[in-house]
């Protein structure tokens, strides 16, 4: 017997994930394979977009290979990508240069430059800040620091798009990832003109645009032959990862917020038409759903930062072992905060120079205070941005959470707490992964829409209550955090020139 499905291929910042999910929403295999971060300077983020391409179809190969998953079983392809990231081509559809990441924050001058040219205009047409992770100011610096890579330019992509690009040989870019390069007009959904002709971008290089659902083609005769899949499969266009996150999670109603903890940490919160009254505090986004829309705050360095902190100070426990000792601290951690700036800030403080502080060091704390004190300083910045959301009446009443957050029940509680609002834990946990594949399953007509294929693929495992007393306690702790980000701002700028 034979079981049909799709693939979905989430294309992250470290590795790509492959899985297959059949029509019942079982996840039949997974493969993954890693690929390196280069950070030739400071404020440096980039990749090779040909390890996304092997990687990828490597994963591949391990499906049908090792996990027996027949090629003509896979009916249908979508993928979900790291945003912001930008692909420049040549003429003959070649990369030019190593792929500038959402990461990078090399852009500052560019950010300026774009605020002076267009001021509160530029929200106005994208609903967002000029921020250093956004493509449009990555295609400023190219254009004014790397002239003969810029006059070669043909076309750009995001990650996901140049993946897909290499598997169908065909071009484009879906309407979530298109709301990420700050390029396009989110009233129109056209590429804004305005800001083309302001920041001096011409139109021709903006690749085709395409709804994430759609079918883009099928798996050309030469990968095909390079993966094993069958040139049957079909192929759909994708989306941004937070996107695909979101359907995921079954994020499809303005009452609930995904909290999704990765290398940056996310709160996304489903819109029915873009809010203008956001101001920019939080970036709006096209979702994967036709006509819908996601607003999103980021934390820069949410799960980094706990990566950075193992790797540094706790390298002789296992990553479950350091959350166990976390557990066992006291709530605030002996007088202990942390602010998980250590890469500067998004939102709600757009600030590529602050970092991150332990404030309140003491001679009694243990390693476990840190470690508890990092996990609450995350989750502390999340509160930071549903405040953002509080403060405009846009109400929500669940959150449901994702990532290395919902690994445990220990920090899922802490957000309960945190938070002051229920927070979900799935049973099938999958991330932006799921939401590719369930792309690929409403595409091929398994399910009349996302809302009856979210109720076949998404299901909770257990809700966490916040705990009165608990509550209390971090109201009192949050008001100490609230005041580290004006301490410390000036402090940061001060010690970066020693830094090099």
């Amino acid at each position: 017997m034979t079981t049909k499905c799709v693939l979905g291929v989430d294309l992250g910042t470290s590795a790509v994930k492959v899985s297959a999910v059949t029509r019942a929403g079982t996840i039949l295999a997974q493969q993954s394979f890693d690929y390196p971060l280069n950070q030739p300077q400071p404020g440096y983020s980039e990749q090779n977009p040909n390890d996304w391409v092997m990687s990828t179809t490597v994963a591949i190969v391990r499906l049908i290979l090792d996990d027996q998953i027949r090629p003509e079983d896979i009916e249908g392809i979508s993928y979900s990508g790291q945003m912001h990231g930008l692909v420049l081509l040549d003429k003959q559809y070649q990369v030019l240069r190593p792929a500038i990441l959402w990461n990078d924050t090399r852009t500052t001058k560019q950010c300026a430059e774009i605020d002076q040219l267009l001021g509160d205009q530029f929200v106005k047409i994208t609903g967002n800040r000029p921020l250093e992770g956004f493509t449009l100011p990555k295609l400023m610096w190219v254009k004014e620091n790397e002239p003969e890579i810029w006059k070669q330019a043909e076309l750009f992509l995001t990650p996901k798009d140049y993946v897909r690009y290499r598997m169908t040989g065909t071009l484009g870019i879906d309407y979530s990832d298109a709301t990420g390069t700050t390029l396009l007009d989110l009233h129109t959904n056209q590429w804004s003109d305005v800001i083309c002709d302001a920041c001096g971008i011409p139109k021709r290089i903006l690749p085709p645009l395409v709804p994430s659902g759609e079918k883009v083609g099928t798996i050309t005769a030469q990968y095909a032959e390079f993966s094993g899949l069958s040139q049957q499969t079909v192929v759909f266009a994708g989306g941004a990862d937070n996107a695909c996150g979101a359907l995921g999670a079954g994020i499809l109603t303005p009452n609930k917020v995904l909290s999704s903890i990765g290398t940056s940490g996310v709160i996304l919160k489903y819109e029915a038409q873009p809010n203008d009254e956001y101001q920019g505090q939080v970036q709006l986004e096209d979702h994967v759903i036709p006509n819908a829309y996601y607003s999103m705050g980021v934390t820069l360095a949410a799960g980094y930062s706990l990566s950075w902190y193992h790797r540094t100070f706790c390298e002789d426990q296992s990553f479950d072992e350091m959350i166990e000792t976390a557990a066992q601290a006291p709530k605030g951690a002996h007088g202990l905060l942390f602010t998980p700036y250590i890469v500067g800030e998004r939102a709600p403080y757009a600030d590529a120079n602050i970092r991150g502080s332990f404030i309140g060091v003491d001679a009694r704390q243990q390693r476990a205070d840190f470690t508890r004190a990092v996990i609450e300083g995350i989750t502390f910045s999340f509160r930071d941005l549903l405040n953002i959301y509080r403060s405009q009446q846009s109400d929500f009443d669940t959150v449901v959470a994702i990532g290395g957050g919902a690994k445990s029940d220990f920090w899922l509680q802490l957000q309960a707490d945190i938070f002051n609002t229920p927070v979900t834990k799935l049973a099938n946990e999958q991330g932006p992964g799921l939401g590719a594949a369930m792309l690929a399953a409403v595409g091929l007509g398994w399910f009349p829409d996302f809302q009856a294929c979210a109720e076949v693929f998404v299901t909770t495992q257990r809700v966490y209550q916040p705990n009165p007393l608990n509550v209390a306690k971090y109201d009192e702790l949050y008001q100490s955090y609230q005041a580290i980000y004006p301490a410390t701002k000036d402090v940061s700028r001060a010690l970066q020139r020693f830094q090099a």
